[in-house]
């Protein structure tokens, strides 16, 4: 049907309308029935109260779950929202970026039980179909552990998950912790070996996602630069991904740093791979 016809069939439809001057009541119930449709199957209405006065929330069904980095020792729900504004913004998502609980005061397991008390928690208004996971380094790594723990509890895994620059052996054996510094601005082996004594000593292995067991998880997109300290990481758990059958994309961006996303609005590569990630993660839903 082209548009004039969808044009003309609108005109006959509002001429057929029955002429306006009943009663108040009548003229009520013939507008909600003729104004009043299902909701989108993208999005969900809940009754709720502004200024004394009922409201209908509208809102997006797709959930993002944001685990910030830092470490596992700095950074806050906060800190990771300008990540997870970008995602969300692309996705038309409602996102949450969680305050995991942070070593040296909470050692591991803490943060990774704090985010499947989250990823629970969703999972009680979301459809699996519709929830994200996302996370960058720190927060990149406890996604991808997330999403093994979540299947070992036996709950659904999300649609998808995308992570940036994942920090995901705490053991710290890639090979480009070494031959990376120097070009890594930010990072370099007495670094990382700072934030990991705080959160881990003899459980470095259990709390490393490259080492674990990913059958099953949800499909995994990984974006990291090509000068940073833990490209090795998301190299490696690429692999172990792809060697446990799990659906992966891997994406190396030459000559740029660690969460070079953090750069978007500012850096043209950085909106690039926002977008590349958000087409990831739609795709999956």
């Amino acid at each position: 049907m082209n548009r004039q016809q969808q044009r003309d069939d609108l005109i006959a439809a509002l001429a057929a309308a029955p002429p306006i001057g009943g009663t108040v009541a009548a003229e009520r119930e013939s507008f909600a029935a003729a104004m009043t449709h299902p909701p989108a199957p993208d999005v969900t209405l809940g009754d709720v109260v502004l200024g004394g006065r009922p409201a209908v929330r509208v809102q997006p069904v797709t959930t993002l779950l944001y685990l910030h980095g830092g470490g596992y020792v700095v950074g806050s729900a906060r800190t990771g929202t300008h990540l997870a504004a970008g995602l969300a913004r692309r996705l038309g998502a409602t996102a949450y970026s969680l305050d995991y609980r942070l070593a040296p005061e909470h050692p591991y397991p803490a943060a990774l039980d704090d985010a499947l008390a989250a990823y629970r928690e969703l999972l009680d208004t979301v459809p699996a179909e519709r929830l994200l996971v996302a996370g960058d380094s720190a927060g990149g790594g406890l996604a991808v552990a997330l999403l093994a723990a979540a299947r070992e509890a036996g709950l659904a895994q999300p649609a998808a998950a995308a992570v940036f620059s994942p920090w995901a052996d705490l053991t710290l054996t890639g090979e480009s912790i070494r031959t990376r510094v120097g070009r890594d601005p930010l990072f370099d082996e007495a670094a990382l070996r700072w934030y990991a004594d705080k959160y881990v000593s003899e459980d470095a292995r259990a709390a490393s996602p490259i080492f674990a067991d990913l059958s099953g998880i949800a499909p995994l997109l990984i974006q990291v630069g090509s000068v940073e300290v833990l490209l090795d990481d998301a190299v490696r758990l690429a692999a172990r991904a792809a060697a446990d059958d799990v659906e992966v994309t891997l994406e190396v961006a030459a000559g740029l740093p660690h969460v070079y996303q953090l750069a978007h609005g500012v850096l043209d590569d950085a909106d690039d791979a926002l977008d590349r990630a958000a087409a990831f993660l739609t795709r999956s839903r």
